[in-house]
């Protein structure tokens, strides 16, 4: 593997001195670049295209060649896992994600497999195997998955979901049949993590897009719990360095204190929560990444200038942030305003790493 040219993102995640703050974006590779938009209607589809491994190498490093990122991250898709597991995903057109078959009670939880990652997600390996030796070392590259709870809304749902009605009730009438579907699906989770970081991920996200839906006493037993069981099973060093993992929970900043205790080494931060007031609750136990709204890209250039200064301004000095939105970027959004983002992180935040 060619030797690592950019390795701001790794420092910032460990807390180590930095130059400038290092900058990504969540879904930096998307429907937002023309060039993205190509690659997919030729692919046939969103998951042709995530399950070829040289396509989604190209759309990984689409981002790169326009911005002056500090990250790549593997083009995939956080529901791999529950369609390795034979739920048969399939997309449709102005719906989103469906599974053709749901997990509601005990005999399907328990007839659920645990994938053979080798064989089922296979692509996935290959794929980050590839964008790693293309990208020779510029920048890191990201590994991620969802979360237990997140990937368990959908196989309960059967797709998004507005109410979570059915897992909800799941969770209040049958809490012991959750945690069995969430016990096998950290398990899997665990393994394709793992997978990654020996195809040669030297970082990992856990998105829990929905862990903010649940109810604040079931938080940590139903979300927080099953991803602290996947960080504690995680390859944490390979290649003589650290493997940093960040856990992002939209909507979470409510448990941030508790959530700060559960071994990741950042936690992503999300727009309803300012980055002073997240830095003074964890404290020095994680590194912090976000959390510009991503509508602020919507507005003019100038004005996402100032508003980058100004989540520059409420972390503060010193390293310990990674700057990025506070979820993913939207299609909508013009690629030059983006590139005016990472422009200003760039221009403005070494004043608050001088010595």
């Amino acid at each position: 593997m060619a030797e690592l040219q950019n390795d701001r993102f790794l420092r910032a995640l460990m807390r180590e001195p930095v130059d400038r703050t290092p900058v990504w974006i969540m879904r930096q590779a998307g429907r937002y670049l023309p060039e993205y938009r190509e690659v997919r209607a030729r692919a046939g589809g969103f998951m042709d295209l995530c399950s070829n491994p040289e396509l989604a190498c190209e759309v990984t490093l689409q981002p790169l060649r326009r911005f002056r990122l500090d990250a790549a991250i593997l083009f995939s898709d956080i529901l791999t896992v529950p369609d390795a597991m034979g739920l048969g995903l399939y997309f449709e057109a102005g719906e989103g994600p469906r599974f053709e078959r749901t997990v509601r009670d005990a005999a399907s939880v328990d007839a659920l497999p645990v994938p053979d990652i080798d064989s089922e997600l296979r692509y996935v390996t290959d794929a980050v195997s590839l964008i790693r030796r293309e990208l020779h070392g510029e920048v890191p590259l990201i590994g991620f998955s969802g979360s237990p709870w997140t990937l368990a809304t959908y196989m309960v749902e059967g797709g998004s979901s507005k109410d979570f009605r059915h897992i909800k009730a799941m969770a209040y009438d049958a809490p012991e049949v959750l945690e069995r579907l969430l016990a096998k699906t950290a398990q899997a989770v665990t393994a394709y993590l793992n997978a990654q970081v020996e195809a040669g991920a030297q970082a990992l996200m856990i998105f829990d897009t929905w862990g903010g839906a649940l109810a604040h006493h079931l938080y940590p037993r139903f979300s927080l719990s099953f991803a602290e069981q996947i960080i504690d099973g995680l390859i944490r060093e390979r290649e003589g360095r650290r493997i940093p993992v960040v856990f992002f929970t939209k909507g979470g900043g409510l448990w941030l204190d508790r959530i700060a205790d559960c071994g990741a080494d950042a936690l992503g931060i999300d727009w309803t929560l300012s980055l002073s007031e997240a830095r003074r609750i964890a404290g020095d136990r994680v590194a912090l990444q976000g959390n510009l709204d991503p509508s602020t890209l919507y507005a003019k250039p100038e004005v996402i200038r100032e508003e980058v200064a100004r989540t520059l301004e409420e972390y503060g000095f010193g390293s310990g942030h990674v700057f990025n939105l506070g979820h993913g970027v939207h299609p909508q959004i013009p690629p030059e305003h983006v590139a005016a983002m990472v422009d200003a992180v760039h221009d403005l935040s070494p004043a608050w790493h001088e010595q």
